[in-house]
């Protein structure tokens, strides 16, 4: 066995729960995880070779082939493309000597394709070497490049181009938070610490009973009742997690990433919070890869937490209570943000979702009992704890109380996170943004639902219009079946593969859709797409399934006259499907499961 492939299994305890933790050192050591290495980790971690492939081979961001020097993931998300990535893409081929999905022949430049990495107000976006590249040009493209072949390391690329705009210079990108609306709670004044040495005169009964009153409601997009989440985790005996989801894989949504940047030590206050509420031990955010770069300042975060007795033994003097966070990285599956999914990736496995119930809440991380917030539900109970519930509850709905963090991208003047009251309308978002001429809106990313001018009056709340953040604004002269066809591709490429609807529907209904985009469609063609996309609904297991379809009905019932404008009548192509095909395309897509 290598020294230093032993060295990292024993850095975990050879513990095969801390797999993906194993599997990042050493390709971060490696380049690549070879066959060998996989039969090292295996035999040392006492699993078989097919638990390490499985894990492996499901993520994007691994690979069992070297990758290139420098390693390139251009953005493909609708944003991206809608900012120009075709030209930026071809831009990257034609200097490096290669095209995307290979490295080039010195070894140096390899090129692949991701999707959203949570930059959709700097579009487009790569990653390069774990380290984010916003606003790329053709001419950017060419400079970089150039700077690489002459010897230039990727950290030696940002000091040149001066970096970002960040709260923390430990933040080592070119990323600049464009936080254009602060409110009364995220990003309101906020000193550390102050509001978690209240848990010395609040019991745990005491703080569930105070978020209960608070009305808050989950901000990942479910909306269930936070402080009814936490009481019951406390009915099932046992030790019990505090799991934060900051996976962040909606297309469109990029609030976490400002969060995460600016308000650090509310997220781990958050999450201590929940830790004193259910009595947990440990919490752990669960962080996706794409933002690796925030690593070093988390952890100097939790670092200087220790250091003045905010986490680890008797937490703020609170004698008996010890509890500590650790970051656990995802390695790029959008079906993480499910939250049995993300439980099953902490846990060293395939990110696919666990049957239900029982519930997290119930069986969760390791089979115990396990609280799941959003990184945006738990900055909240650090503000409900220091202000009180009828505080909160003042700003608002009837129904959904406190403020929300909006990501607006697209067709906008100001790109860029929003803080607002609950209850505003679509309009009010899209003025306050300096959207003009616009002839739709994506809410809650692909996974929510398009909506055309003649719903702009609704509000934004769990009693009308629910989401989990994401507002991506499409102007007019954009093309609708363009966008979904976006989605859609997503969608195949991001499924787990458990179900069998999600894994060969969405690519039925995507090549139906690009078959009407060909102008080969008819009238029949509509109502397939229809009645197979209600099927999603009700045929999949988690989420991400089932509204899978969502892209194609939403456009369907509220812009028909755009498909109606392909489909040429009275011609009937062959509508006919190949099963056989579609197997066959889904099975390969990122080889999340075996081949048909």
């Amino acid at each position: 066995m290598s020294s230093h492939i032993q060295n990292i299994i024993e850095k975990y305890g050879k513990d095969a729960t801390r797999l993906m933790d194993i599997l990042h050192e050493a390709q971060a050591k490696e380049g690549f995880i070879s066959d060998e290495v996989v039969k090292e980790i295996a035999s040392q971690l006492n699993i078989s070779k097919v638990d390490v492939e499985q894990t492996l081979t499901f993520y994007h961001f691994f690979s069992k082939k070297p990758l290139g020097k420098y390693t390139i993931y251009l953005n493909n998300s609708l944003v991206s493309h809608m900012m120009g990535r075709e030209e930026v893409a071809h831009a990257f081929e034609k200097v490096t000597g290669t095209k995307f999905g290979s490295v080039s022949e010195d070894g140096q430049f390899g090129l692949y394709n991701t999707s959203c990495i949570g930059m959709n107000d700097q579009e487009p976006a790569a990653i390069i070497n774990g380290i984010v590249f916003p606003k790329m040009t053709t001419y950017r493209v060419k400079e970089i490049i150039k700077a690489f072949r002459a010897g230039e390391s990727v950290t030696d690329m940002i000091n040149s181009l001066g970096g970002g705009h960040n709260q923390s210079d430990l933040v080592h990108s070119m990323v600049t938070n464009n936080l254009n609306r602060r409110g009364a709670v995220i990003f309101s004044e906020f000193t550390p610490g102050d509001t978690l040495k209240k848990i010395n005169s609040i019991s745990p009964k005491e703080l569930i009973d105070e978020v209960k009153k608070s009305n808050l409601r989950g901000r990942g997009g479910a909306g269930f009742p936070t402080g009814l989440k936490w009481d019951f985790c406390t009915k099932t005996p046992g030790e019990r997690y505090v799991l934060c989801n900051a996976d962040e894989g909606e297309p469109g949504t990029f609030k976490d990433r400002v969060i995460l940047t600016e308000r650090p030590e509310m997220v781990f206050e958050g999450m201590t919070l929940a830790g004193y509420a259910i009595g947990a031990k440990l919490g752990i955010l669960y962080l996706r890869e794409e933002y690796r770069y925030l690593e070093k300042q988390l952890e100097t975060v939790l670092l200087g937490m220790r250091g003045k007795g905010l986490l680890g033994r008797n937490i703020a003097g609170k004698e008996g209570f010890d509890y500590d966070i650790r970051i656990q990285f995802g390695a790029g599956a959008y079906v993480c943000g499910e939250e049995s999914a993300l439980i099953e990736s902490c846990e060293g496995k395939r990110g696919e979702p666990r049957n239900r119930p029982p519930f997290p809440v119930q069986v969760g991380y390791l089979d115990k009992p396990t609280v799941i917030n959003n990184v945006e539900s738990l900055c909240s109970v650090v503000k409900i704890l220091e202000k009180g519930a009828e505080w909160y509850k003042s700003m608002g709905t009837k129904e959904t109380s406190g403020t929300k963090l909006l990501s607006i991208s697209g067709d906008v003047r100001y790109p860029g996170v929003f803080e607002v009251e609950w209850g505003i309308t679509v309009q009010e978002a899209l003025e306050m943004s300096g959207a003009m001429n616009v002839k739709a809106v994506q809410v809650g990313g692909p996974s929510g639902r398009l909506i055309g001018p003649n719903e702009f009056h609704r509000t934004i709340c769990y009693e009308d219009l629910p989401t989990g953040g994401a507002f991506i604004v499409i102007g007019e002269g954009r093309k609708i079946l363009d966008v979904v066809k976006n989605f859609m591709d997503f969608f195949i490429d991001e499924s787990c593969g458990s179900c069998a609807p999600c894994r060969y529907l969405t690519v039925i209904l995507r090549n139906k859709l690009n078959k009407i985009m060909e102008g080969k469609g008819v009238a029949s063609d509509l109502d397939d797409l229809v009645n197979w996309g209600k099927q999603m609904k009700v045929a999949n297991r988690c989420g991400l399934g089932q509204s899978a379809a969502n892209p194609i009905l939403s456009s369907i019932e509220n812009f028909r006259y755009e498909y109606e404008a392909k489909i040429e009548k009275g011609k009937d192509f062959d509508t006919r499907f190949d099963l056989n095909k579609a197997i066959q395309e889904s099975s390969r897509a990122v080889g999340r499961f075996p081949e048909a």
